[in-house]
């Protein structure tokens, strides 16, 4: 239990810039060094997490700690995820104003920015990878971007739709084959 509460913590303490910068890290130690998760299981906690209401980082960490010790394990992996970041809030909360016109701290937060960018793209970018890719995996990926990056739809709605025309395809695809072999 203190090995999923230690894991946890140290994502959410060394994670800057919210949930999807904690995915590179939480890949790391859920799938390469702690081998909780397989990787096709982990792109699809990652579909679950970002589909589901709450942080993606949050019902990550429950989704894998109820795996590994059921209840109390999804206890100890959120409790490790979340405590850092509340500990975070409140120490800076008590300073905020002493340090709101400091010059350093605007450009601290400027390059944590950027590094988040790169995280973010990292996950991307191992995710894609492991994707299976076909015509259908390409539109729907360029849909939901321009959807969202025109904020066209809500990101909700681009996730439901990507989901059932998932659904749609795979039952389709399934008739044909039984149709095929009949």
């Amino acid at each position: 239990m203190l090995k999923i509460f230690f894991t946890f913590f140290k994502i959410g303490l060394f994670t800057f810039g919210g949930g999807y910068s904690m995915i590179p890290l939480i890949h790391f130690y859920a799938v390469d060094k702690y081998k909780w998760v397989g990787e096709k299981e982990f792109i699809d906690i990652i579909a679950i997490a970002e589909s589901t209401p709450g942080p993606i980082a949050i019902n990550s960490a429950t989704y894998i700690g109820y795996k590994i010790k059921r209840t109390l394990g999804s206890l100890m992996a959120t409790l490790g995820v979340v405590l850092p970041s509340l500990v975070i809030i409140i120490i800076i909360s008590a300073f905020l104003m002493q340090f709101k016109e400091n010059q350093i701290v605007e450009y601290a937060f400027m390059g944590i920015r950027i590094g988040v960018a790169v995280l973010i793209l990292n996950a991307s970018i191992r995710i894609y990878k492991k994707v299976d890719r076909s015509v259908l995996t390409y539109l729907l990926a360029m849909f939901g971007f321009f959807m969202a990056v025109f904020n066209v739809i809500p990101i909700v709605l681009i996730i439901l739709i990507g989901g059932i025309i998932g659904i749609l395809t795979n039952i389709l695809i399934r008739n044909k084959e039984v149709n095929e072999d009949v």
